[in-house]
């Protein structure tokens, strides 16, 4: 499904899918990275049950947010729990914003992308 040329950055990886998706798929790759700004794990997950057995691409992006949004659910959960986390938190959100703002982009130029930091707990 990918090319052999990762591009790589501490903002994460974005690779060429092996076709060029068409527009609904841009679209619908797109929306499950840009919607979790506001409804959290929720547009991933449906989405990718949706959609997982149509199309490669935007199952592909789904199932890496959905995995993100998982990621970032546990550190909140344990940076709460912690009074020094507590202080960090805006740290945390303001670096999930960037990376999901990354995530849209990358979706919105036709590549996969792939989130740093990611437990890859859905395959």
């Amino acid at each position: 499904m990918t090319s052999s040329n990762p591009s790589n950055s501490f903002l994460g990886t974005d690779q060429v899918p092996a076709y060029t998706p068409t527009s609904d798929e841009r679209t619908l790759a797109l929306l499950s990275h840009v919607l979790t700004i506001f409804f959290w794990i929720f547009p991933p997950l449906i989405i990718y049950l949706i959609k997982k057995d149509e199309s490669k691409f935007v199952a592909e992006h789904a199932k890496e947010s959905l995995n993100f949004q998982i990621t970032v659910g546990i550190v909140f959960i344990i940076l709460f729990l912690t009074i020094i986390g507590i202080f960090l938190l805006w740290i945390v959100g303001i670096l999930v914003l960037v990376l999901v703002i990354v995530a849209t982009v990358k979706a919105s130029e036709s590549k996969l992308y792939r989130y740093p930091f990611t437990l890859r707990l859905i395959k």
